[in-house]
């Protein structure tokens, strides 16, 4: 049966022969010519995981992890390709389905509040090179994400992705701590910082690992799974948890004891135990990590030692800087260029705000940051609900993964957020679009 995207399809076919053709008259465009229909079969077939890969490479910075990989330009390949299947599923195959849910109204509105800011910021070139380069991405991919996720096969890859990214990440930490390339402060570790990587801060790093951490623990505990895909998610627990430490990143360390604390808070029946073991391993965790051998936050420093007067300080300048921009804030990515003129104190340098809350609050003002607490308590919100309506007998065991895991990485970023900036990054947004995805999923096996 003849239909519009068939014939929209040859027609397009036909023309891109005849201008290639005539571009380039040599006989291998022919064979190239032949090639495009299954190329674009499998495009539209396999959209989900093209714009899966763009996420990965954009998220877990794996060109960076492999430099090998930089000169390939992946990312460049895979955005390009994830904008032309959602192109083609937006418009000439038409099954994209959008639909809105509460979520969805408090993103965009936050992030019209964003764009809108930008004229006002006080770098408009920074603002608007943040907004453009990484932020409406970010935003636009969350959206199709949750759009596009709508198989039990595609929560199970992603779920299994984000572990075996996870992994290979964790693995060069690893190897950078034990080889001391790219220390901070001689201890802490980092990738790619000679090259300028998004992982060459030890914060930033303890982000990535972290995000991974609750898939792995939740693969772990589904003991449906297969001995080989729990074993591996073990591994990778141990590989993230051992590189977590090497980062001795507080924010990292205070995000993995929220996530697997909601993992025993569900599994351990007395409470009055969990808590005493958990304060036991906060501890004993703080010891291990290294915390007091850092240059900045050791324990050589008295008092409250330079890393916390550090937060404070850039606390009370994004605090300063709300008060001053109450509506739009300084615009986003413009408290570092900000910090001078709203902190009381000044030590040569500017620094980052080391919160994701002050740092929303400073550039997109209290309205922002009341926007982006609602977003993110009625994602968590929605995530609890959901975890405690498994059905064993009716949930397969890659959904059961995703539910389990949704919720505890909500709560590590509300925690581990309290000491690092992630408010405009990828990791809080695809929590968001993995939750809205699973509440539709199971609304439509539920109909």
């Amino acid at each position: 049966m003849t239909t519009p995207l068939n014939i929209t399809s040859l027609i397009t076919l036909l023309m891109v022969s005849a201008i290639a053709l005539y571009l380039f008259p040599h006989p291998i465009i022919l064979v190239v010519i032949g090639l495009l229909p299954f190329v674009l079969w499998g495009v539209v077939n396999f959209s989900f995981y093209i714009v899966l890969a763009f996420v990965i490479f954009s998220f877990f910075r794996i060109h960076e992890v492999f430099p090998f990989l930089e000169p390939l330009k992946l990312p460049l390949l895979l955005a390009l390709a994830a904008l032309f299947v959602i192109f083609l599923r937006a418009t000439i195959s038409q099954n994209l389905n959008p639909y809105w849910c509460p979520q969805f109204t408090f993103l965009i509105l936050f992030f019209l509040l964003v764009t809108i800011a930008i004229p006002f910021a006080s770098n408009i070139a920074i603002a608007k090179n943040a907004w453009s380069g990484v932020y409406s991405k970010i935003i636009i991919m969350t959206f199709v994400i949750a759009w596009m996720m709508r198989k039990e096969s595609h929560f199970i890859t992603a779920s299994r992705l984000y572990i075996f990214a996870g992994a290979c990440v964790g693995l060069m930490a690893i190897y950078n701590k034990l080889n001391g390339i790219g220390l901070v402060e001689g201890t802490r570790v980092t990738i790619g910082r000679d090259i300028g990587s998004l992982l060459g801060d030890p914060n930033d790093l303890a982000l990535v690992l972290l995000y991974p951490m609750s898939f792995a623990i939740a693969t772990f505990l589904e003991k449906s799974l297969s001995t080989f895909e729990r074993l591996f998610s073990f591994s990778t627990f141990c590989i993230l948890f051992y590189a977590l430490l090497a980062t001795q990143s507080r924010g990292g360390l205070l995000g993995f004891l929220a996530v697997s604390s909601l993992f025993a808070y569900n599994r351990v029946r007395s409470k009055v135990l969990l808590l005493s073991g958990g304060g036991i391993a906060v501890a004993v965790l703080f010891i291990v990590a290294g915390i007091s051998d850092r240059a900045s936050g050791g324990a050589a420093e008295e008092g409250i030692d330079e890393s916390a007067m550090g937060r404070i300080y850039a606390w009370e300048a994004a605090w300063n800087m709300a008060l001053d921009n109450p509506i739009f804030g300084v615009g986003i990515s413009n408290f570092y260029y900000n910090y001078f003129y709203y902190s009381s104190h000044w030590d040569g340098q500017n620094h980052a705000v080391h919160s994701t809350w002050f740092g929303i609050l400073a550039e997109s003002g209290f309205v922002g940051l009341l926007l982006f607490i609602s977003l993110i308590a009625s994602t968590l919100i929605m995530s609890l609900k959901m975890l405690k309506k498994i059905n064993h007998d009716k949930h397969s065991p890659g959904i059961r993964v995703a539910l389990n895991a949704a919720p505890a990485g909500i709560i590590g970023f509300i925690i581990s957020g309290t000491f690092l900036t992630q408010g405009f990054i990828w990791p809080v947004y695809l929590q968001v679009a993995l939750v809205i995805a699973l509440k539709r999923y199971l609304d439509s096996i539920a109909a």
